[in-house]
């Protein structure tokens, strides 16, 4: 943010553009309207702020948050009034769900006409405010500068989130003074972020007393930037890690203490360890049913230590017996001098043979057709785990957190809470926008791929080569695992036509000025994977076309104990007690 002071008279508009300039605003992801038009106006003049023209709102969003996400920044996007401003209400659910921190602006009509029906009128501040962190409506453009700055502040501070900025056209026409900085005015607005000592101490008094102690890591620690303080606290006290989904990365997969996923679709050493643990470590978790399953079996013998900044998630799914409120990195600091080296043996035994009998693999077909994992498989092995890898929703996404391996912090981003198809390609764009030093992959189903394509012409116009894996079962084929698992192989419109290739992912890939390639045979997987490294210049969207009967194991039935986990088909773990 730039501090510079100043006073000067301008319109509303002005003001916006003005403040998102002093923000250090960059990049915002758009499209113009009748009701937000007086603000493009001022936005077509600044050497600041590039302003990205998406082909659908959804995707301006969507770019937001892989902006975000990949740089830690605030992302922004804007849309007119109406049905510009709901079509960001999936983007802004996403983002809430996902703690992502987004300034949505939207045009609403004049001050006089709301309430009136009027053309192009959506409540949009009511119908948001279930998923916002807060959301303003400004009829007055002396509030317009310092609604920014709030807005920014509260979207990435504490637990971050979307914050919707509602502004009407009069507001934007009218002339104003205006003043930078502002002051802003949020008095009830006081993220604790210090971790009260006390706890701190209750906490590392349990951890000592422990014999199967485990880490459970979610995406608040990766917003908290504390890696590297998870990485110490972890060797110094030899405790195994189990990431989420959203904290893919935040450990390293290769680290020897690291399990892997826990939940639904986990590993089994990481469902185990959970379940047999006496103490969970809870860190930026949410206990969500995707990771405990049946919550009433949930760890059932563990006492549990949960910090999170957001306090209204201690003690909302799961018991805490010491809560912890304050920022993930403070925690762990502050652990880190409270507690002795550990070494946990037994323990280790235990979970080192479930890594050894339980290791994570898949089907390959006699009919020689490709294996989705293992084009994951060969991506991570030739891509490299420097690259960002967005993926969409459903099967590919379970396979690209299983099978990628991640050491980086923040290098796998997906839609995790809210499950959002279409989420890859724009917030792959919006990544690669906020990196493009960094290679980007958005890794998406030919079902999620449907749904916003669009957004290449995006890419391609503006100059953003993103790489697409489009793993094509020709189902939604997640909905369709379920239906062969539960609901006799009746297949309900789940087959999306893709054996007459409508599309055919490669014209429209070339229809787009993308490059488009197709593998359908393993053995050329490396060959073309390796060709769309060498294409720098335009995006390339690669058609791979996999079997429809590819499943994602292990996996955990919905509603069902994680101690049901399968490891396929029939198939179960056999589990050893840690107590015997």
């Amino acid at each position: 943010m730039r501090n510079e002071s100043m006073t000067e008279r301008m319109t509303g508009a002005q003001a916006l553009v003005r403040a998102l300039e002093q923000m250090g605003v960059d990049t915002v992801f758009g499209i113009p309207g009748g009701n937000i038009l007086p603000a493009y106006d001022p936005l077509y003049d600044s050497v600041k702020v590039r302003h990205v023209l998406v082909r659908h709102e959804q995707g301006a969003g969507h770019a937001a948050e892989g902006y975000a996400q990949a740089t830690g920044k605030v992302g922004v996007c804007m849309a007119t009034s109406g049905p510009g401003a709901t079509n960001l209400v999936t983007p802004i659910a996403d983002a809430f769900m996902d703690s992502v921190p987004i300034v949505a602006i939207t045009g609403q009509v004049a001050a006089p006409m709301i309430g009136t029906d009027s053309f192009q009128e959506a409540d949009i501040s009511g119908i948001t405010l279930p998923i916002t962190k807060h959301n303003f409506l400004v009829t007055d453009a002396a509030d317009i500068a310092r609604t920014i700055m709030e807005a920014f502040h509260i979207a990435s501070t504490g637990r971050p989130g979307p914050v919707l900025v509602d502004i009407t056209k009069d507001a934007l026409q009218a002339e104003t003074v205006f003043s930078w900085p502002p002051v802003m005015q949020l008095p009830g607005y006081r993220p604790v972020t210090k971790p009260h000592i006390r706890q701190i101490r209750e906490a590392a008094k349990l951890i000592a007393e422990s014999r199967r102690p485990v880490l459970y890591v979610g995406g608040g620690v990766h917003k908290a930037r504390a890696s590297a303080e998870l990485l110490r606290f972890a060797e110094l006290t030899n405790i195994p890690v189990v990431t989420t989904l959203m904290a893919r990365g935040t450990f390293p997969d290769g680290h020897p203490q690291h399990l892997g996923m826990p939940g639904m679709h986990g590993t089994v050493a990481a469902v185990g360890a959970l379940q047999q643990s006496d103490l969970i470590i809870a860190l930026g978790v949410r206990f969500d049913e995707r990771a405990t399953g049946d919550l009433s079996t949930f760890a059932p013998y563990a006492k549990v230590v949960h910090a999170d900044i957001d306090p209204a998630e201690i003690s909302k799914n799961r018991h805490a017996d010491v809560p912890i409120v304050g920022d993930c990195k403070e925690v762990l600091t502050d652990l880190i001098a409270a507690v002795q080296a550990g070494d946990h043996d037994e323990w280790w035994r235990l979970l080192n043979g479930y890594k050894r009998t339980y290791p994570l693999g898949y089907e390959q077909f006699e009919d020689g057709s490709l294996a989705p994992q293992y084009v994951m498989e060969r991506l991570s092995a030739i891509v490299g785990p420097d690259a960002y890898y967005v993926a969409g929703v459903g099967q590919h996404q379970m396979w690209a957190s299983q099978f990628i391996d991640y050491e980086n912090p923040g290098t796998f981003i997906n839609s995790g809470g809210a499950g959002t198809m279409g989420f890859a390609v724009p917030a792959a764009m919006g990544a690669k926008m906020g990196r493009p030093e960094s290679t980007v992959w958005a890794i998406d189903g030919d079902g999620c791929f449907q749904m916003t394509n669009q957004e290449l012409a995006t890419c391609v116009l503006e100059g953003v080569p993103i790489k697409v894996a489009v793993i094509n079962n020709g189902n939604l084929g997640m909905v369709r695992q379920w239906q062969t698992l539960f609901y006799d192989q009746r297949y309900s419109n789940t087959d999306l036509q893709a054996t007459r290739r409508i599309p055919d992912f490669v014209k429209l890939a070339d229809a787009f000025g993308c490059v488009g390639l197709r593998c359908e045979r393993p053995e050329d997987v490396d060959d073309v994977i390796r060709k769309a490294m060498e294409i720098n210049d335009v995006p390339v969207v690669i058609d791979f076309v996999v079997h429809q009967d590819a499943l994602v194991w292990p996996m955990v039935p919905a509603g069902t104990s994680n101690d049901d986990i399968k490891i396929a088909r029939d198939m179960a773990p056999k589990w050893e007690n840690g107590d015997e």
